[in-house]
């Protein structure tokens, strides 16, 4: 018989084609009665699959007392707890990768798009608008300076990408970076009033909850734009709805959101917003890499083999 595995939330089609054809998979979002699936099943499943920022929760855990192994798409932060994990001998794999590449592609194309209106450019075509008029224009983004929150890994590749472009760039983080040739700035609001475009590129932590606010998003000021590829939470998202609806920034570029997939209608509705559904790792290439791992993982432990990439 083929083991019974629980994948919880949809995963990259190819993969989950590939684990439908090598184990029986029960669908837990398709579930008419999740809770009902589960006690039903809970005695046969030995595996549970799901993201890495979906995780798993405990009580979902326990819930299945044959549980051996759970094989995480990406690699969790805190929604997996792989201490009671171990603690039952429930093994946690997850499938490292590089996405530094990836987001900083996506936080420099929001750059671009939010700066030069190419998003309101596009729906000003499509609603024949042109025969009109032109489109007021938008801003360049040679000579002009990009601040940074965080120059981390990504943020030094959004710095690279920036100085492609000609901008010129700085940052801010809890202390100056070892070897970093930019400009750096210990207050985040000189940082902003410095900045043409401020990019939150840090970790979400409660020291950065919020950390961009009404104070930040005024330093910035009516002529500069927002950039978020961290975490939604890192901006006060009601100061920047507020902040956008009275211009007093001129617009921003968002990929993460503080309750995700539930998005703002305020935002929704702002020409000077460019949206994305949080996609700066939603290449292919990372989930057909991430695919290989993830099922690697779950062949070698069922074939009596230690996982590959085990957390725990």
């Amino acid at each position: 018989m083929k083991p019974e595995i629980l994948v919880l939330v949809p995963i990259y089609a190819p993969t989950l084609a590939a684990l439908e054809r090598e184990y029986i998979v029960h669908k837990l979002w398709t579930a008419h009665d999740p809770e009902v699936l589960v006690r039903d099943i809970s005695g046969r499943v030995r595996a549970a699959v799901t993201t890495g920022s979906s995780g798993m929760s405990s009580s979902l855990a326990e819930a299945l007392p044959r549980l051996e192994i759970i094989g995480c798409f990406g690699t969790p932060r805190g929604t997996v707890d792989v201490a009671a994990a171990k603690g039952r001998g429930v093994i946690v794999t997850n499938t490292p990768d590089s996405i530094t590449g990836d987001v900083a592609d996506l936080a420099m194309g929001l750059i671009v798009a939010v700066m030069r209106r190419i998003a309101e450019a596009d729906r000003f075509v499509r609603a024949g608008r042109w025969l009109s008029g032109l489109l007021p224009p938008g801003t360049g983004l040679g000579g002009k300076t990009c601040g940074i929150i965080g120059l981390g890994a990504i943020g030094l590749r959004i710095a690279k990408r920036a100085e492609a472009f000609g901008m010129s760039v700085c940052y801010h983080g809890p202390r100056r970076k070892q070897g970093a040739a930019y400009a750096y700035y210990p207050e985040l609001a000189s940082l902003a009033r410095e900045s043409d475009c401020l990019v939150v590129a840090c970790r979400s932590t409660p020291q950065t909850r919020s950390l961009v606010d009404a104070r930040i998003l005024a330093a910035l000021g009516p002529d500069g734009y927002l950039i978020n590829i961290a975490r939604g939470p890192i901006v006060d998202e009601q100061a920047l709805i507020t902040a956008l609806r009275e211009r007093r920034i001129a617009g921003a570029g968002l990929d993460v959101f503080w309750d995700e997939p539930r998005v703002p209608a305020e935002l929704a509705a702002m020409e000077q917003v460019v949206l994305a559904p949080h996609i700066g790792s939603t290449t292919r290439e990372i989930r057909e890499e991430r695919g290989v791992k993830l099922l690697a993982n779950l062949r070698a432990h069922f074939s009596g083999q230690p996982a590959l990439t085990p957390l725990t």
